[in-house]
């Protein structure tokens, strides 16, 4: 190992892995499971979705390894949902997490001087970014008008 990182920043990659993992199973169940018209739109979505996170996963693994950190196995708990629009709605929030995590990530990567733990972060947070709008995207619509943000 040649970059000296915090328990703090270890401890961090590991729940951005069991996040990854989560989801990746997540979206890839959903991709199986949702039904009907507009399931069958998105099914497709959920897919690839599921294998970017899936790629996230691994990449967060092969850098905490390299930092001689040990990546978990154990997801954080698996939401599939009953219907699509729960799917989204739960969907969306574990993207406004991962997002959190990924920019208290990259705050602490940087602050300890690794640079390189830090870009790969940023990598992920912007693809996080563009899933999260997705979702968004494809809540419009399915739920009141009046309850959306920003009207």
């Amino acid at each position: 190992m040649f970059v000296m990182v915090s328990e703090k920043l270890l401890e961090l990659l590991n729940k951005a892995i069991a996040r990854e993992l989560q989801v990746s199973v997540q979206y890839m169940w959903q991709h199986v499971q949702v039904t009907g018209l507009d399931g069958a739109l998105v099914s497709g979505i959920f897919k690839k979705i599921a294998i970017a996170e899936m790629k996230h996963a691994e990449a967060l693994a092969e850098r905490l390894d390299y930092l001689d950190g040990v990546p978990v196995t154990k997801p954080e708990p698996i939401f599939v949902g009953g219907s699509l629009l729960e799917m989204l709605k739960q969907d969306e929030q574990d993207e406004e997490s991962a997002i959190e995590i990924y920019k208290r990530g990259i705050q602490l990567a940087g602050e300890e001087g690794d640079f390189a733990t830090r870009r790969l972060l940023e990598e992920i947070l912007s693809e996080e970014e563009k899933h999260i709008d997705t979702f968004g995207k494809l809540l419009v619509g399915m739920t009141n008008p009046f309850t959306q943000p920003g009207l």
